[in-house]
């Protein structure tokens, strides 16, 4: 008979497993190298391994004494994103680019499958190894901080790769060519709200600190407008929500602290960048938006121009703003490259997913859900988004999308009973 006690070494095994496939899985989204060819196979390979390997830690879950049968709450969300990815596999026959549509879904299914297993693996964890306290939050945190923290530590070493110059070469941004400066920054966002959770536990909550304050600097870094907005957003939630009134003062602190630098980061520095006008048009995305919709959409206004496709050629141009290949927004790229119709289903998929976010009984499920998901919609509005081409940020969408779905079935059947008593014979069955 399997002891409580007998599963700390798992449970340190497959902590350690979440937290390196995770930190992977994140890491396949980057360009480690200045050679395309590489960041194209190591993207792919790496990403499929991890999924792979989600899958075998899954399945150790289960033969340590775990029955993986799920049903499935707040039903239309997942339901409508199936719809989204059927109607972007039913657009290769009419895409524009169809090895490129293709290569964009299957990389998007890919991660939904990451995602199915890794949820399913913490709900396991958390029904039938409850003492484990090997809580999502905690491992995305210290995977994401692993993370910035060589972008960090690449800045002081070797600022020429972790650095990108931007406006003519007067603002160095962390990121270099590896990542988007915009999308860094909102995965330290992420990170930091993962780490918030942590705070509530008892316990290291100094070194918790030390690694929010690393993922600010980070932030900071990254020079990143929206994340900056994204982060004060987070840190109010949770001052708002909070019933610690140490850990209020300590948030209103940190506020007050970020203050001066969100004041630098969005008015100060752009007044030598363009000035408040950069602002108010998004960095020039504005004009660039009206063009796709008074131009490029009216072409092809129900279906588009097929999954991650914006226009007939690889690129879209206007006389009136920059030529691009992408949206830089999330919900035009819906727009364009899936017409009316795509975005009539992601309209629906988000009001449902929304709402199973705000109507989760568990307290700390809603919260989780909330705090990831400000910073993902905030940079959704600017850069490739949770319906944009592949990046980190449709995973952490999905991810979200099975967290609030996914539940143990309530009734087991007679062969899982005996599997159960055979292998978790401590567990008192109903």
């Amino acid at each position: 008979m399997l002891k409580e006690k007998g599963h700390r070494k798992f449970y340190k095994k497959i902590s350690f497993l979440l937290v390196i496939i995770i930190f992977v899985m994140l890491g396949g989204y980057f360009a480690w190298s200045d050679s395309a060819g590489f960041n194209k196979v190591f993207k792919l390979v790496s990403r499929l391994l991890m999924t792979i390997s989600i899958y075998y830690v899954f399945q150790m879950i289960v033969k340590r004494g775990a029955i993986p049968s799920f049903s499935f709450a707040n039903v239309l969300s997942p339901m409508l994103y199936a719809v989204y990815l059927g109607l972007g596999l039913l657009s290769f026959l009419w895409s524009t680019d169809v090895s490129y549509s293709a290569l964009q879904w299957f990389m998007d299914v890919e991660s939904l499958v990451f995602a199915y297993y890794f949820i399913g693996s913490f709900i396991l964890l958390d029904v039938y190894f409850p003492d484990s306290k090997i809580k999502i939050y905690r491992v995305l945190g210290h995977a994401i901080f692993m993370l910035i923290l060589i972008f960090v530590i690449g800045y002081f070493v070797n600022p020429g790769v972790f650095m990108r110059m931007s406006h003519e070469g007067e603002e160095f941004r962390l990121g270099g060519f590896i990542m988007n400066p915009n999308e860094l920054g909102m995965l330290s966002a992420v990170g930091v709200s993962c780490y918030i959770f942590c705070l509530y536990d008892k316990g290291y909550r100094v070194w918790t600190v030390i690694k929010i304050l690393i993922l600010l600097y980070g932030i900071v870094l990254t020079g990143s407008r929206s994340t900056t907005i994204g982060c004060f957003i987070i840190i109010f939630f949770h001052i708002n929500q909070s019933t610690n009134t140490k850990l209020k003062i300590a948030m209103y602190a940190g506020a007050v602290m970020i203050l001066p630098i969100a004041v630098s980061t969005m008015i100060v520095k752009s007044e030598g960048n363009g000035g408040l006008d950069e602002v108010m048009s998004m960095t020039g995305r504005l004009p660039f938006w009206t063009a796709l919709l008074t131009e490029g959409l009216p072409k092809e206004p129900l279906l588009g121009y097929g999954f991650m496709r914006i226009a007939y050629t690889t690129y879209f141009s206007s006389v009136h703003t920059y030529t691009a290949s992408m949206a830089h927004n999330t919900i035009v790229q819906v727009i364009m490259n899936l017409g009316l119709i795509g975005f009539t289903v992601v309209l629906f998929q988000l009001i449902f997913t929304f709402k199973g976010f705000l109507t989760t009984p568990e307290k700390e499920k809603k919260l989780m859900s909330l705090g990831i998901i400000i910073p993902v919609m905030i940079n959704s509005m600017t850069e490739f988004g949770i319906f944009g081409e592949t990046n980190y940020g449709i995973l952490f969408y999905q991810l979200l999308i099975f967290y609030i779905s996914m539940q143990i079935h309530k009734r087991l059947t007679p062969s899982e009973k005996i599997y159960l008593r055979h292998r978790r014979p401590e567990l008192a069955l109903s």
